[in-house]
């Protein structure tokens, strides 16, 4: 009988494009792999990948194991963590991506918690400005914050959130009255790469309007909410920035809001995992902990 770790071999190759990015992936060496997928092969009576100095493919007979292979692996994982679960907790790794603000505001915290109650899991946290491709660098969950644009995936809200116009005293004093949304478009103001069009609601009547900053008014473009903050504090423009990043400095009077009297797009918090049939336990664990939680919290949750 061919071993699943095989399989699984097979699987982080094909996912990673070469032998050796599947072997960085798997924590093992170039030639343990290929030496595992010459067993796989040899053992199947057909040649599953063509190989080149330049890229590995797929043949006929590949693509339709490679299919199979997913849904045995799946189908083996599940009943693993289920067997598991039922008498002795969650066991394995987790493998989890967010931006680096949400984890230091609520990731980290969670695990503590999550990690006390599930001690034999342990829990891989990568963190990044860019989104990471779940299925090539083999991550089990994202964390994902703004809206999802991406369809490939399976999408759990786990909450939503504000951003704020804020700015520091200082830099507010030297501007003209930023008493409208006109007003505030055309202030010097800090751009996060990844947010695209808003919209702003007057919260008094409801009224809706597009928000549309001018772009020569941009000092600042940076993809880490992070970095906008230190310059908003700074005194270098208007930031739009999530409300659980500046509670403390709008209580300490370090960022101020700007223009409190309309409402920008509300924004989500949100748990992706691969389009799989089965969804591991642990998954399904992590997801419903951090619902839960941020339930707790106080925040809006779907």
């Amino acid at each position: 009988m061919v071993s699943l770790d095989r399989f699984d071999t097979f699987k982080a190759v094909v996912e990673a494009g070469s032998l050796t990015a599947a072997a960085d992936l798997l924590g093992q060496t170039r030639a343990v792999v290929s030496f595992t997928i010459k067993r796989l092969e040899a053992e199947l009576g057909v040649t599953l990948l063509t190989r080149n100095t330049r890229q590995l493919a797929l043949t006929e007979a590949g693509e339709r194991f490679y299919v199979r292979c997913l849904s045995m692996l799946e189908a083996a994982q599940l009943a693993i963590d289920e067997a598991r679960g039922e008498h002795t907790g969650l066991k394995g790794t987790l493998r989890v991506t967010t931006t680096v603000e949400y984890a230091l505001a609520s990731v980290v915290p969670a695990l503590e918690v999550f990690g006390a109650l599930h001690p034999d899991l342990t829990v891989h946290l990568s963190t990044s400005s860019t989104h990471a491709d779940l299925i090539s660098e083999r991550f089990d969950v994202a964390l994902r914050l703004g809206r999802i644009l991406d369809s490939s995936h399976r999408a759990v809200q786990l909450s939503t959130f504000e951003i704020l116009p804020v700015a520091s005293p200082g830099f507010v004093r030297t501007q003209p009255p930023i008493d409208s949304v006109r007003a505030l478009e055309h202030t010097p103001w800090l751009a996060h790469g990844r947010v695209g069009e808003l919209n702003v609601t007057e919260r008094s009547t409801g009224a809706v309007r597009p928000y549309a900053p001018d772009p020569d008014k941009v000092r600042l473009k940076a993809d880490h909410a992070s970095v906008l903050r230190a310059f908003a504090l700074s005194g270098q423009g208007v930031a739009i920035l999530p409300d659980w990043l500046i509670d403390d400095d709008l209580r300490s009077g370090r960022l101020v809001h700007v223009l409190p009297q309309w409402q920008f797009t509300p924004q989500g918090v949100y748990a992706l995992y691969p389009d799989t049939r089965h969804l591991p336990l642990k998954v399904r664990a992590f997801i419903d902990f951090m619902k839960n939680r941020e339930a707790g919290s106080g925040r809006n949750v779907s």
